[in-house]
């Protein structure tokens, strides 16, 4: 063995065993990061999955019922059916909704106006406010007798709505704010996309004679659909989870005739109000299947997309 190869094998052995304490020393920072997922992901969930084969009022042990559970959600549970009907109306107008005005936001955000910081910062100002102490305040604002919405509509000759007493205004006002929650983040997503959009394509569509709106339509939107799409899953999942407004708007019950009686009122009545986790967690599973399946479907599309392009 000549001393070149005694060296070249000396500093692989090095080499090697830096790689080893990078790996060890990586192993070590992750650990509690995975524990964490461990015990505040992972176990809840395969507790939940347990739980949905079994009846329990957190006080008796677990009694297994097979499942039942399931069994008497679709067939028997005369509220199920509302509850999936509200929560698809309510998926479908909030995050039709929030798409559209984000990328409005977004995108009149992305000019470069004198002041647009402080319109961005107004903007977002509802991504740091509570959830529940908003939904009061626009509680108020939805009062049938000296709300702001009926005080503005007698300004213009029209009588009162009842915004919360009716059922069909009571998921209006639901879903409308539900959208004014949810615009800031979405708003965010798209307008840190199209701020990675190259200018070099907007001059060349110049160039060629495209006003804002086709560069937009037509340069912008294509360049964003990544952006668009996560916001999509994050908006119908959010949809699907939807309980805090709903509970502090119109209440416990659903609402009015269960007007507002989406998945998260169902899931939180039969838990703490009806004392039976394990039907409560078997309804959970079943809208995981729900977003599961929708998440699939919108990954395929885009994929189908990013193909064609």
């Amino acid at each position: 063995m000549t001393a070149v190869e005694s060296r070249d094998r000396t500093a692989r052995r090095g080499r090697s065993g830096l790689a080893r304490r990078r790996a060890a020393a990586g192993r070590v920072f992750i650990t509690p990061n995975l524990l964490a997922v461990l015990v505040f992901l992972l176990f809840p969930l395969a507790f939940s999955l347990y739980l949905s084969f079994h009846h329990w009022n957190m006080f008796d042990p677990p009694e297994f019922v097979g499942a039942d559970n399931y069994r008497r959600m679709f067939t028997e549970d005369p509220l199920f059916y509302p509850a999936l009907r509200n929560t698809v109306v309510f998926t479908v107008v909030t995050v039709g909704s929030t798409l559209a005005v984000s990328l409005a936001v977004a995108a009149a955000l992305n000019t470069k106006v004198r002041g647009i910081g402080l319109f961005r910062s107004i903007m977002f100002m509802p991504l740091i406010a509570s959830t529940a102490a908003m939904t009061i305040i626009w509680g108020f604002m939805f009062n049938t007798e000296g709300g702001v919405f009926n005080t503005v509509l007698g300004w213009v000759g029209l009588g009162p709505v009842h915004w919360l007493i009716e059922p069909g205004w009571a998921m209006a006002s639901l879903c409308l704010v539900s959208i004014w929650k949810s615009v800031p983040f979405a708003a965010a997503v798209l307008l840190a996309a199209m701020q990675g959009v190259p200018e070099d394509l907007h001059d060349a569509a110049r160039i060629d004679g495209a006003n804002g709106l086709q560069r937009f339509r037509s340069v912008t939107v294509p360049l964003i659909r990544p952006a668009l799409g996560f916001v999509f899953v994050i908006s119908v999942v959010n949809a699907f989870q939807a309980f805090d407004q709903a509970y502090v708007l119109t209440g416990g019950g659903g609402g009015p005739e269960s007007g507002t009686y989406v998945f998260g009122i169902m899931m939180f009545q039969n838990a703490f109000a009806f004392n039976d986790l394990g039907y409560a967690s078997a309804v959970a599973w079943v809208v995981f299947a729900i977003l599961l399946a929708l998440t699939y479907l919108q990954l395929r599309l885009s994929r189908n997309q990013s193909e064609e392009v």
